[in-house]
């Protein structure tokens, strides 16, 4: 497919953190763009100020005439649609071009110089650290997140080099073409999909074979490629590690020199992970040492990764999307390191039955890491509720004393009547969407305006 030829591209799950990049890239190079999702937020809100249409109820007659054109109509889709959805299913049935996400994304970026970053954990971090560094060669970096620096998932440069973050999920990261990349992790996950890990397993060594330079991976992985690691023998290492009011400095030794104290101030080891990651690939790609230092100390990092929402004398609220039993503990390590004497209350969303059946006691220990738990519904996404998979199950293993299920229209009252100071919300599922309203209703108790 010529996407040049392509005028009019339409997204089903326009919203999506990965969809919306691409829609954005498309609008921003002048073709006809529209698309359906299921609830409003910010980022449609955002794609609706560029002059895209979108609706909210699954009708084909919503969709924009325009639209209905065969001959001139791409329709793109997130898998998390389900294959009875409405309008899914007219462009199938009427034989329109209909490709996936991943498709489009590598047909993008598969005659660029592709820099991608894959990874059970880490990838949206990576990737966009990775994104900043690049952005001095004007690299175009399509992202799952929205940076802080660039307020986007969206990093418009030129056409020559990309920057992608690599889902594994539905195996989607193998439609891309990479020149160099980096695998972060391959912790057992998406198993609705893989249904076991050696499966997962084998899906980044089929991903690890198509990199045409160089792989780059967190040392220990069963891999072939240039290391990282932290105070740890590896090709790329972070070295002198320690916090000066409230941030990191530490050296990068690469094969061939050293970047001497770079400050980086996001919080958590694994952040430096991170950080090394795409350093790792910059320097690879032949990015000066003194450019990958002032990238790394000026990026301020992305919204829902151990995002401060409140920082009081009286109250501290930090928002990640933390929804693996790996991600939890890496936020829990990070605020003990950040508030080594406090108390920390967790408010949890769970993501998924499969995921939170398929990891139930995993997610009650890292979950019981904390003081206080409070647990909302499991979030459905994709799925249709499991029998037997509820929060009220994940919460009988969980080993603490102050721990209850909440609604969400009682979050609030329920956070107010804690006399915990530190408060943590984590999820993949509209919590995020809760966190603006949450922040601002303990604002307003706490006497500040709005």
């Amino acid at each position: 497919m010529d996407l040049k030829s392509i005028h009019n591209i339409y997204f089903i799950g326009i919203g999506g953190i990965g969809m919306s990049s691409l829609a954005r890239y498309f609008a921003v190079h002048g073709k006809n763009v529209a698309g359906y999702d299921k609830t409003a937020s910010d980022i449609t809100k955002d794609l609706e100020s560029l002059g895209i249409a979108i609706h909210f109820n699954d009708a084909v007659d919503n969709i924009p005439e325009l639209f209905l054109e065969k001959a001139k109509t791409l329709v793109v889709y997130t898998p998390a649609i389900p294959d009875t959805h409405t309008e899914y299913t007219y462009f199938v049935s009427h034989g329109f071009s209909v490709l996936k996400r991943a498709e489009i994304l590598g047909k993008i970026t598969e005659n660029t110089f592709c820099l991608a970053v894959a990874g059970t954990h880490g990838k949206t971090t990576t990737s966009s650290i990775l994104g900043h560094i690049m952005h001095a060669e004007k690299a175009t970096s399509f992202l799952g997140g929205i940076t802080e620096n660039y307020n986007s998932n969206l990093i418009l440069g030129e056409d020559k080099i990309s920057v992608v973050e690599a889902d594994e999920f539905d195996r989607s990261f193998l439609q891309l073409s990479p020149d160099i990349a980096c695998v972060t992790s391959m912790d057992a996950d998406h198993l609705d999909i893989y249904e076991e890990h050696n499966a997962l397993k084998e899906s980044f060594k089929a991903f690890a074979e198509k990199v045409s330079k160089q792989l780059v991976i967190a040392k220990g992985l069963d891999l072939d490629g240039l290391t990282y690691a932290i105070e740890e023998k590896a090709d790329y290492e972070a070295l002198n590690v320690k916090v000066n009011k409230g941030i990191y400095q530490f050296d990068i030794k690469t094969p061939a020199n050293s970047i001497k104290d770079v400050l980086f101030q996001l919080p958590g080891r694994h952040n430096i992970m991170n950080a090394l990651a795409a350093a790792a690939m910059a320097d690879i790609h032949g990015i000066p040492p003194h450019t990958i230092k002032e990238r790394l100390e000026t990026f301020r990092g992305v919204q829902r990764r151990f995002s401060y929402k409140i920082k009081t004398d009286d109250l501290v609220l930090i928002d990640d999307y933390a929804h693996h039993p790996t991600e939890i503990a890496a936020v829990e390590n990070s605020v003990r390191e950040m508030y080594p004497n406090e108390k920390v209350l967790v408010v949890f969303q769970p993501h998924l039955f499969s995921r939170t059946r398929d990891f139930i006691d995993d997610f009650a220990s890292s979950l019981s890491s904390f003081d206080e738990l409070l647990l909302l519904d499991i979030y459905p996404a994709r799925e249709l509720p499991i029998e037997g998979v509820t929060s009220n199950w994940l919460l009988s293993k969980v080993q603490l004393q102050k721990k209850q299920l909440v609604a969400k229209e009682n979050l609030v009252d329920t956070i107010a009547r804690s006399d915990v100071r530190i408060i943590v919300i984590l999820g993949a599922g509209d919590i995020g969407v809760l966190v603006d309203n949450v922040c601002n209703e303990l604002l307003k108790r706490q006497g500040h305006e709005i």
